[in-house]
């Protein structure tokens, strides 16, 4: 069993509006999306951290009709490793192998490269399974059970950046030809480019 976690809690200082609930040209937002690929890739358990607008994001995920666990992180403000583990401690249970996490910056990467990094983990049973491309490296991370302890003890400064910088390794690269894995939207330019 390998859930997944969008983490869509933050103030989205850069944009200046909640970037959960940007809308896409196909008429979803960012977190509906996320989610939605997720569970075509075939994800069966897709949890998303509400923080920072939380009733407006959950409304839009009921209205879209897409299955997702909704849980608040009344603690958005102190830093995203909050975020990482209260969708963590939503998921982790007997038979969990891994988390897949994902920034809800990043909605356009597509179900196929889901399923790439999940197979790669079945295959390879590398602790971090990520996209790549050339020196690009994307969403979504999988990070495998056994590092779940060292993000519970990971430095709120830093996050849960080390952790996966840590515990990278060629065994766990995917390459994947899917530029949705690798564009970040953090600015209204950004969010335009990706409009356009």
């Amino acid at each position: 069993m390998i859930p997944a976690v969008i983490l869509a809690a933050g103030l989205s200082t850069r944009m200046g509006r909640p970037k959960p609930l940007l809308p896409l040209k196909e008429g979803d937002a960012f977190v509906t999306r996320l989610a939605r690929s997720f569970a075509e890739a075939g994800v069966d358990d897709v949890v998303v951290v509400l923080g920072h607008e939380a009733d407006a994001v959950a409304a839009t995920i009921v209205e879209s009709g897409v299955a997702a666990r909704l849980v608040v992180n009344d603690a958005y403000k102190t830093g995203q490793l909050s975020s990482v583990l209260r969708g963590l401690n939503a998921i982790d249970r007997p038979g969990v192998k891994a988390m897949l996490l994902t920034l809800v910056d990043v909605p356009l990467v597509s179900p196929s490269t889901i399923r790439a990094v999940i197979d790669r983990y079945k295959a390879t049973h590398a602790p971090i399974v990520r996209p790549v491309r050339g020196d690009e490296h994307g969403h979504p991370v999988l990070i495998d059970r056994s590092l779940f302890p060292l993000l519970r003890t990971a430095d709120p400064a830093t996050g849960a950046k080390p952790v996966v910088r840590d515990h990278v390794s060629a065994a766990g690269n995917v390459t994947v030809d899917d530029d949705g894995a690798f564009v970040d939207v953090d600015t209204p330019d950004e969010y335009l480019k990706l409009r356009i």
